[in-house]
């Protein structure tokens, strides 16, 4: 399945503040130090690195095969939740484990999401495919997303192999016909021919003995 989301650019802010941090004197370092902004930083790259961790776990949940496609939303406050509340993250990855790994026969579906800062704002919502529009809607800016693109264009490789397959073996079928018709044809011709070959050799064997009676009958008239 193809992968997305908002999750995988989280930290291009921060190495952007990395390399930004690696071109400033031991002076200015000083300084920076001296002010309130290096605390605040502090807690942004501990969150970036608490959302790249969260994101690598939902990367490992794996789906039922009945569920195409996945997306999960996840609110600020979700995060700063889970990340005070260690037993909130795993609970909430539990419910996902359930979700995504649920049956949703008899047909397959897109199921979304939405975590918020309380389990009584966790809900999972499913959209039969073919019939989610609101799924594409509403997972537009997802934290984390997987879709069944790769998967439908194995299937359309697949149905593309399995119809040149079925010409080939109609053409083939259609040559083998070709050659029991032609088969069929000289057959018919030659049993024609050898038809025509006795009934001719029948009508001389009857005529040469015709000929010979007549020739015995007029031998004895003239003898008579």
């Amino acid at each position: 399945m193809a992968i997305s989301g908002v999750g995988q650019n989280f930290y291009q802010n921060n190495m952007e503040t990395k390399r930004n941090t690696k071109n400033v004197n031991s002076t200015d370092k000083f300084a920076l130090e001296k002010t309130g902004s290096t605390q605040e930083l502090s807690e942004a790259e501990e969150m970036e690195l608490f959302k790249k961790e969260f994101y690598e776990d939902l990367s490992k949940v794996t789906n039922h095969r009945t569920v195409s496609n996945a997306a999960v939303n996840i609110s600020e406050a979700a995060f700063k939740a889970m990340k005070e509340d260690p037993q909130y993250r795993e609970k909430v990855l539990s419910l996902i484990q359930r979700d995504w790994g649920d049956s949703y026969a008899p047909r397959n579906c897109s199921v979304l999401i939405t975590v918020g800062a309380t389990l009584s704002e966790y809900r999972a919502d499913s959209w039969p495919v073919g019939y989610d529009s609101e799924f594409d809607m509403r997972s537009q800016n997802s934290f984390y997303k997987r879709t069944s693109e790769k998967k439908d264009k194995q299937k359309e490789l697949l149905e593309e192999y399995l119809e040149k397959r079925a010409q080939a073996n109609r053409r083939q079928q259609g040559l083998l016909d070709e050659k029991v018709a032609k088969a069929e044809q000289e057959r018919s011709r030659l049993e024609k021919a050898w038809t025509s070959s006795k009934q001719m050799a029948a009508a001389s064997s009857a005529y040469e003995s015709n000929m010979m009676t007549e020739t015995v009958v007029s031998g004895d008239s003239m003898l008579g």
